[in-house]
């Protein structure tokens, strides 16, 4: 039994490190499902600023978008 939260999330994540990388130009929020749906930490960075205060927002139709908390910079 782990010791605290933390260790029992690092086991289950298996102490998955987050490159300091932006994603690759081509299709992020494909990356990011693909990612995600291992289990995977993903950092975003905004395409405008480059910052990586990024929060996802589920739309009314179940499609994901992403807006950036810096710029306001929003996309899909």
């Amino acid at each position: 039994m782990p010791a605290s939260i933390n260790e029992e999330a690092d086991r289950l994540l298996g102490a998955t490190a987050i490159s300091a990388e932006p994603p690759s130009a081509a299709a992020p929020e494909v990356l990011a499902q693909d990612l995600a749906s291992r289990g995977t930490r993903v950092l975003l960075n905004c395409p405008s600023c480059g910052s990586s205060h990024v929060a996802q927002m589920l739309g009314d139709n179940g499609g994901v978008s992403y807006v950036c908390t810096a710029c306001g910079h929003s996309w899909s």
